[in-house]
């Protein structure tokens, strides 16, 4: 707050301030009194008027900054009403009473959709638990009975399994600090879970992955992990290109942790839509092409890292290789083997 803007606000206090100085100017010079006596009076007024316009704005400058302060503190700015010191000026406290009608408004508004998005949230849970059932009975039965159509409707069944496990997470996302165990576990056998989970879809692709190293100790939650590499093997599957398709995965101890690794041979991913590879909906040049890209899978995967204190990064070439790498801290998430 500028004490130029403060007089702008002030103008009409001014000028009527002004306007009285005139007048009496004229009325005492009307009566006989000199001009020595006159300006005297007038200095003054102007000093006393000065002094107050002076002690004004830095007073309501205190107020608005310690306000402002108040605002910066807080995470949930329209909780400002509940923290602020009530006023002391009577057009002050118009604002401070609309603001609290409209705080308390918010407050209500918030509630309502929490619970709504609550019940929504409770209800997509239940329904793919529901649905999981006849999925995999469904599943057993191809598998009990095995031809060629029934093989494609097993592959068929991974991926409606995977989309809907992928909802699950989805909607799981925004509370994972409620549904996951932090624990010690072996990368490897993650991983085996993992292939052995999507073996069916990597036969049928001739996908030939090959494992390398894996031996190292980490601390995290298996089930959020599994579903993180779940979705990498998955993307590289959807993107291989014709040919001898490889997955590659491995890790590597590095200064300050672990990393692992996921890397294919596949079409790869232009330079342009590399980083924004992790934003939710984009699918990019490759997603355009294939119209079953819904640009969530990698979306969740950095969701997921970021509440787990893992750090995902990504590297590719087209028609070259994908990398996805998935960082473990030494100290907090990683037992280094001796």
């Amino acid at each position: 707050m500028r004490f130029i803007d403060y007089l702008k606000n002030k103008i009409y206090s001014i000028l009527l301030n002004i306007i009285c100085m005139v007048f009496l100017s004229a009325y005492l010079l009307s009566i006989g009194t000199g001009i020595s006596e006159i300006l005297t009076i007038l200095i003054f007024w102007a000093m006393v008027l000065s002094i107050f316009l002076f002690a004004s704005f830095h007073s309501r400058k205190k107020y608005l900054s310690k306000l402002m302060e108040g605002v910066e503190s807080l995470d949930q700015k329209y909780l400002i009403s509940e923290v602020m010191d009530k006023p002391d000026r009577f057009d002050d406290m118009v604002y401070y009473e609309v603001l609290r009608l409209a705080n308390k408004s918010m407050l209500e508004n918030i509630a309502h959709v929490r619970n709504e998005r609550k019940e929504y949230k409770e209800y997509i849970e239940r329904w793919i638990h529901e649905v999981k059932t006849p999925i995999s009975a469904i599943k057993l039965i191809c598998e009990n009975n095995k031809f060629d159509t029934t093989r494609r409707i097993i592959t068929e069944l991974i991926k409606t399994e995977n989309y809907v496990e992928q909802a699950l997470f989805f909607a799981r996302s925004e509370n994972v600090e409620k549904d996951y165990m932090i624990k010690e576990i072996k990368l490897c056998d993650c991983i085996d879970d993992m292939i052995i989970k999507n073996k069916q879809m990597l036969i049928q692709n001739n996908i030939n992955i090959q494992i390398e190293g894996c031996s190292d100790t980490v601390y995290t939650d298996s089930k959020w992990l599994e579903f993180i590499l779940n979705q990498l093997i998955i993307n590289s599957v959807k993107y291989r290109k014709e040919g001898k398709a490889v997955i590659k995965i491995y890790s590597k101890n590095i200064d300050n942790g672990i990393a692992l690794s996921v890397e294919d041979n596949g079409i790869g991913v232009s330079q342009s839509d590399l980083p924004r590879m992790f934003e939710k909906g984009f699918t990019g040049k490759n997603g355009r092409n294939n119209q079953k890209s819904t640009g969530i899978g990698l979306y969740l995967c950095k969701r997921l890292c970021d509440k787990l204190g893992l750090k995902i990064t990504a590297n590719s070439e087209t028609y070259r290789y994908t990398r996805i790498t998935i960082f473990f801290p030494k100290g907090t998430l990683v037992k280094i083997q001796d």
